[in-house]
């Protein structure tokens, strides 16, 4: 049981409260639903926080509940222990979250039926096999919930005939809510990392296997993290019906754009087989030349031994293993340059395809009556003649400005003096204004040569006025 606290602490969440904040995280808030609403939203949040996090870093996988009887039980609790976007909410859970000093958390039944009941788990069955998009409000659990469910537990409970959610036992919620549940927001993180990653990708690879895709985004979706199978199913039913990024047919998965078909083709599945007969060969390829790299040194280790016999076998066992390897790098150049090929004849289509598209608009365009030839020559000879009576209507008032003038007896030359002595009354303001500046100027000079009189000390000035002997 430490070993489960130690892995516990480690968690950030954990990391950071108190043991008086945990104990508080760990006691049943269930009736503070809505007499603290706060209080219990934290709480909820908190949980679901955790279990992500716990989830996520593999904690499923550390089996510290007794082995069951049934060998097929067993299988499927291992199977959800290596899920790390499904939850395995089993009642075991409560054993395993048990922390030193803290206890069993009391109320986590109730905090997984909140959890269930916000959306941030999604029943797993309900996720793959929904048609709807978990956001769309005619999801089938929702839809059931709020138009059937809802009412009709209302009902239901004014009579009586049912309990309230939230006046269930833990144990009577507990077999509610157990059951495996897809934990929303990492799916939405892990969706995020692969819709980023498929950015400039060629024919060839936008098409994958359930395996290759595994394989290609298994471990980069969340880090330090490997997806299972189940979580495999889970990303790629998000990606198709809510993402709307991909399509699946049977075992073709195609990443679609705005370019491409929206659905697997034949061309797809022939590119996709010799894609995967590429990969395949590859491996094939490492395979054997590992080989040859073990049978060199098993090589080295026989002559150093003098076992020159044995050398001598393990050098023919890899001059076979070198012409095999020849002759299938040689296949595999060949597949290579053939998809090569084939990507390329499929780019010149979708090319032509947008050619296609393009003519077909700029015709549509063309086609339009405004843009019909004797509609052209209508609209252009329709300019001119506005043009010609706006140049019209111009003239015409110029004309009657001068006329204007002319009924009101304006002599030119008249105006010509006025505005000439104007200009004189200006210049005269302008340079009365200048010597009047520099007479203020010389006045400032003339006050400061002035010697200002200074303090002198009366006995000083009386002996100054009194006569010198003898003069």
């Amino acid at each position: 049981m430490a070993s489960t606290s130690a892995s516990l602490a480690s968690c950030s969440t954990y990391a950071t409260m108190s043991k008086s904040r945990l104990q508080s995280l760990y006691s049943d808030i269930t009736r503070q639903k809505h007499s603290n609403p706060t209080s219990y939203h934290a709480h909820v949040d908190w949980w679901q926080r955790t279990l992500e996090e716990l989830v996520v870093r593999g904690w499923q996988t550390e089996n510290n509940s007794p082995k069951k009887s049934k060998d097929v039980e067993m299988e499927e609790e291992e199977e959800n222990r290596s899920n790390k976007l499904v939850l395995g909410a089993r009642r075991s859970l409560v054993d395993r979250l048990r922390y030193d000093g803290v206890g069993k958390p009391l109320g986590l039944g109730h905090t997984i039926a909140e959890l269930r009941h916000t959306g941030a788990l999604v029943p797993l069955l309900g996720f793959l096999s929904s048609t709807f998009s978990v956001y769309d409000p005619a999801w089938l659990p929702y839809r059931i919930a709020s138009f059937i469910g809802r009412p009709l537990w209302w009902a239901m409970e004014q009579l009586d005939l049912v309990k309230p959610e939230d006046s269930y036992s833990e144990a009577e919620m507990w077999k509610r809510v157990e059951g495996d549940y897809v934990l929303l927001r990492l799916v939405e993180r892990a969706a995020d990392v692969v819709d980023d990653s498929r950015g400039g990708m060629s024919l060839a690879d936008s098409l994958h296997t359930i395996e290759s895709f595994r394989r290609e985004f298994g471990s980069r979706v969340l880090p330090g993290v490997t997806l299972s199978e189940t979580d495999t199913k889970v990303l790629l039913k998000y990606l198709e019906r809510d993402r709307k990024i991909l399509v699946c047919d049977q075992d073709v998965i195609k990443f679609i754009t705005a370019d491409r078909d929206q659905e697997v083709t034949v061309i797809d599945r022939g590119i996709l087989e010799l894609k995967t007969a590429i990969s395949n060969l590859q491996t094939q390829t490492d395979k054997i030349q590992h080989k040859i790299n073990d049978t060199t040194m098993r090589i080295s280790t026989a002559l150093r031994h003098q076992q020159k016999s044995i050398a001598l076998a393990h050098l023919r066992f890899k001059k076979g293993l070198e012409e095999i390897l020849t002759k299938r790098l040689g296949a595999l150049q060949n597949l290579e340059s053939t998809l090569m090929s084939v990507e390329t004849a499929a780019g010149d289509v979708e090319i032509m395809k947008t050619y296609e598209k393009s003519t077909a608009t700029l015709r549509a365009i063309l086609s339009h009556p405004s843009l019909q030839r004797g509609r052209i020559d209508e609209t252009m000879d329709a300019l001119a003649a506005a043009n010609a009576a706006a140049r019209e209507v111009d003239d015409a008032i110029r004309l009657g400005g001068d006329m204007a003038a002319v009924e009101a007896n304006i002599d030119e030359s008249d105006l010509e003096d006025e505005l000439e002595e104007l200009v004189k009354e200006v210049e005269r303001e302008k340079a009365e204004t200048e010597e009047r500046t520099a007479l203020e100027k010389l006045h400032a000079a003339k006050a400061a040569e002035q010697i200002p009189v200074m303090n002198v000390p009366e006995g000083q000035l009386v002996a100054e006025k009194q006569p010198v002997p003898g003069v």
